[in-house]
């Protein structure tokens, strides 16, 4: 294929993808049985749990979107023990839940690598090498990354947001803290290294047009992630983008088109893990079995102590701030079954995508 052919090919297959996200009545229900489809086809019905661990808000980072910005100060900032995170990872391993993902505000710093080096070898440790476990910790240096995966961490998730560089801008402080090459170099960094990469983006932006959100399915695809996490964007009262508000789709419109973002990218790539993200949630109560319904694959159970939960808040209305990580135990099964999935316990549940691109 020449050049002329190629870029010609990009742009149909972007427009085809602008097409899907704008389609709504018949036109989308085909959308979500293709993926359904295509889903059973490469993965099957298996639902992976990852036992998520909110353990700090404590955050370096200013970005415009996010409930626990450095600058907010209505924020109560906490940060668990190590034995309050070592008691969570118990309790997913007893669980089988198969996997952990310790998640937290952005910090650099040698005590915070440190820290979280120690955490990785115990949680390896007190689990047998049985746990999986996934980081999401945000931009950090290549060393950093080499020292956790080496201790143990075999999965990043660090979410791009927006593909787009002018958009990107809109959303971060124009400081060499929030840079968007820095964020690309952390992503290559992390693949190279050997991590199962994932990355995402919130849905529903303000300034984002369907157009941006093709272009980043396309990105998605070409850098050839192994997995991703991405869910509506959920405003904030004390953020700068919430000035915006007026601007923004009506929720229900936001849950819908981040359901057409899960489907699409199914479709584009069959064999990755997508996860049901918790924002989804936030907007309907069947948020995330209604996106395993259509494509989505991984669900994260939060089992961070209930008392933390609200404080951790990156958007409003966040759900099941207000129970113990056993409380939902009882439901889970029965969610998933609901979105006719089968939860796949004791399981690391790796990308298949990575797998097989790893040979």
């Amino acid at each position: 294929m020449d050049a002329e052919n190629i870029v010609g090919h990009e742009q149909a297959e972007r427009e085809k993808l602008i097409e899907l996200l704008n389609s709504d009545g018949a036109v989308k229900e085909e959308l979500f049985r293709n993926a359904r489809e295509i889903k059973q086809q490469e993965i099957g019905n298996r639902v992976h749990f990852r036992g998520l661990v909110e353990f700090s808000n404590i955050c370096g980072k200013n970005c415009y979107y996010c409930g626990i910005r450095r600058s907010n100060k209505n924020v109560r900032r906490y940060q668990l023990t190590d034995e309050q995170i070592l008691d969570a990872a118990r309790f997913a391993h007893a669980q089988r839940y198969g996997s952990l993902v310790l998640q937290s505000g952005e910090v650099e710093s040698p005590s915070f690598t440190g820290r979280i080096e120690h955490l990785l070898r115990e949680i390896k440790k007190l689990s047998a090498g049985t746990l999986g476990i996934t980081l999401s910790l945000g931009e950090q240096q290549r060393e950093v990354y080499e020292r956790w995966f080496e201790a143990g961490a075999h999965r990043y998730l660090l979410r791009i947001e927006t593909s787009n560089p002018q958009l990107y801008r809109k959303y971060h402080p124009a400081d060499p803290l929030h840079g968007y090459q820095r964020r690309l170099e952390c992503l290559h960094a992390l693949k190279e290294l050997g991590y199962q990469t994932g990355t995402g983006v919130m849905i529903g932006l303000p300034f984002q047009e369907p157009g941006h959100l093709a272009d980043d399915l396309l990105f998605m695809k070409d850098f050839d992630v192994d997995m991703v996490g991405m869910g509506p964007y959920i405003e904030h009262p004390f953020t700068p983008l919430y000035r915006f508000r007026e601007q923004l789709l009506p929720l229900q419109e936001r849950f819908d088109l981040a359901l057409k973002m899960i489907a699409t990218l199914r479709i584009l790539m069959p064999d990755i893990n997508i996860a049901a993200a918790t924002a989804l949630q936030a907007i309907d109560p069947m948020g995330r079995e209604k996106a395993i319904s259509v494509g989505a694959n991984i669900l994260m159970p939060n089992i961070t102590p209930g008392k933390y939960r609200n404080d951790y808040a990156l958007y409003e209305n966040k759900p099941c701030v207000d129970e113990e990580p056993d409380e939902c135990l009882n439901c889970l099964d029965a969610r998933i079954k609901l979105a006719e999935g089968e939860i796949g316990y004791g399981e690391w549940g790796d990308s298949r995508h990575f797998l097989k691109r790893r040979g």
